[in-house]
């Protein structure tokens, strides 16, 4: 099925409100590997609109019911310092909500879900999770948590008392669903979903999130929104482009001068002179001098 909305204008516009909660609860239920219940959408910075960020970062900061935070961010345009935005982001959430004279205890865990539509990193997967952990520098063991820190923090790892990461680098997946998270990736990247899908949440998006169900004002903003972001892809794509080629002429320059300084280094080892180099490598006989060969 090919009429469904983007997501990342669904969080936007259709999932904030409790209709829409089952359908973000089956995305996370099936990224988390968890039985997630939305207990209420909260408002983020990034939810208020510039001409800036109009198609560009989507996030949407929800409240489960181990009350937790999860963050949802979905990134279309380029960002070279993203990696350090997510950090951003989740120590902002647990900075805004530790009350003065609360104890740590009470601090809520983090974790911060981001789809993201470009070349993020470099490896072979399209889905990656990030966790804290302490490795021993000499034992190679990782560290525990005492029978009492258990009580304390209520839970077993230490890595589940520190915010989570997932990155969902979508343009790297190679459209094969072979299980049910991938049917959800499969609709990030192609708007797809099949109609016998087990996925969590995606029977209800199937229904929710069909374009035949806006209204023709729902209808103008969706198709306003997908033209600025064709715009915004055409014009990244471009710059890619243009930055590999101008890239791969600057390589090819430097390759160039690496072997013709070579050329100049063995003639000179042969006693040549450097004259004769200047003329032969087309060069002046200062550029030979202050190559300090």
């Amino acid at each position: 099925m090919k009429n469904l909305v983007r997501f990342d204008w669904a969080v936007k516009r259709l999932l904030r409100n409790k209709a829409g909660y089952v359908i973000l609860e089956g995305f996370l239920s099936e990224l988390l590997d968890d039985n997630i219940r939305i207990e209420q959408v909260l408002e983020s910075e990034g939810n208020r609109e510039t001409a800036e960020n109009k198609t560009n970062i989507v996030d949407i900061l929800v409240q489960n019911s181990k009350n937790e935070y999860i963050i949802i961010e979905v990134q279309n345009d380029y960002m070279q310092d993203y990696l350090l935005r997510m950090l951003y982001g989740t120590t902002k959430i647990i900075s805004n909500n530790l009350i003065k004279g609360m104890s740590y205890d009470k601090i809520k865990k983090v974790i911060s879900v981001n789809i993201v539509y470009f070349d993020l990193g470099q490896g072979e997967d399209y889905i990656y999770h990030g966790t804290t952990n302490y490795i021993g520098i000499h034992k190679k063991d990782i560290l525990k948590l005492t029978v009492d820190e258990e009580k304390i923090y209520h839970t077993i790892d230490i890595a589940k008392i520190y915010p989570e990461y997932y990155i969902i680098r979508v343009n790297h997946f190679n459209d094969i669903s072979i299980d049910t998270l991938d049917e959800w990736v499969n609709f990030f990247k192609n708007e797809e979903v099949k109609e016998d899908t087990k996925a969590k949440g995606l029977k209800e998006a199937i229904d929710e999130l069909n374009i035949m169900k806006l209204n023709a004002q729902e209808r103008n903003e969706y198709e306003l929104y997908i033209t600025e972001w064709r715009d915004n892809y055409g014009k990244m794509v471009g710059n890619y482009n243009k930055g590999k080629y101008e890239g791969e002429i600057e390589g090819e320059k430097k390759g160039e001068i690496r072997e013709k300084i070579k050329m100049i280094r063995n003639m000179l080892n042969e006693g040549m002179s450097i004259s004769l180099i200047a003329k032969i490598a087309d060069v002046s006989e200062e550029y030979i001098k202050n190559l300090g060969l």
